[in-house]
């Protein structure tokens, strides 16, 4: 025989379709794990708190407003929870970024001022090297008054075994180029004198000197003062006689003009 339900007004849902609903509700909650931050005792204390009704079908835990109330609230707190934790670790994500970015761009800009320092001191190395190894002329705008091998019964020789460059008493003379002194003092005919060896192991000597500024052992640099031009020793008149050789001996000189040509000064 059919079942059939009377027409008429809806009616409200049976207790046993309400229990399902609350039921379900429940369900969800404590899977998201709402309903575990409700301890038994607080719910206890209420008239509100849940309780287990048979609907015949099922047994269902049955709650009522102002639980279902609080359950949302800590539903909501624990929602704002995983916001707050998510927004931290979104803002820590972006902090380690920049750091990184700021950390890369000081590393570029270190690296930068590391070549160009390097540079510098290469630039600065190459110029102190073409420094020492430049030469300069013993006098400054002075030229020859006596030329290399000219004759005359001055020279015990016979003939000029250097240059004379002119020169009043008291004028500054420079080191040639770079190199020790190995003798500075007396020098018989030459009067005054000092005698340099040279970084390329040629020699140069400047006489008839009024004073000297250096002593043996003394490491000079090109256009370094020496000493003074004057006329100590056996001379006519103030002057510097300059010499080159290619060892320290009297009798191994070479042309002082050429010899300063080949090291490029314009004699």
């Amino acid at each position: 025989m059919a079942f059939t339900r009377p027409t008429g007004k809806h009616r409200r849902p049976s207790r046993a379709v309400r229990a399902g609903a609350n039921a379900a509700g429940i369900a969800t909650l404590a899977a998201t794990g709402v309903m575990a931050g409700f301890a038994a005792p607080a719910l206890a204390a209420t008239d509100d708190a849940p309780r287990v009704e048979d609907t015949g079908l099922t047994q269902a835990i049955v709650i009522g407003d102002d639980t279902a109330d609080r359950v949302g609230e800590q539903a909501e707190i624990q929602r704002n929870s995983a916001d707050e934790t998510a927004a931290r670790l979104q803002a820590e994500a972006a902090a380690k970024k920049q750091a990184a970015e700021v950390k890369q761009k000081a590393d570029e800009a270190k690296r930068k001022a590391d070549a160009e320092r390097a540079e510098k001191e290469r630039v600065a190395r190459d110029e102190e090297r073409k420094r020492l190894n430049a030469f300069v002329a013993p006098i400054d705008g002075s030229y020859v008054s006596t030329a290399y091998k000219a004759s005359s019964g001055l020279w015990s020789s016979g003939s000029h075994t250097g240059v004379d460059f002119h020169a009043e008493s008291g004028t500054s003379v420079h080191a040639v180029g770079a190199g020790t002194i190995v003798e500075a003092g007396w020098g018989g005919a030459y009067g005054n004198n000092v005698v340099i060896k040279h970084n390329d192991g040629t020699y140069t000597q400047y006489g008839h000197l009024s004073s000297i500024d250096v002593s043996v052992g003394q490491t000079v640099t090109p256009g370094q003062q020496i000493g003074f031009s004057g006329a100590t020793g056996n001379v006519t008149g103030p002057h510097l006689h300059f010499e080159a050789r290619t060892a320290p001996t009297y009798g191994s000189d070479i042309d002082p003009v050429e010899y300063l040509r080949s090291h490029g000064v314009n004699v």
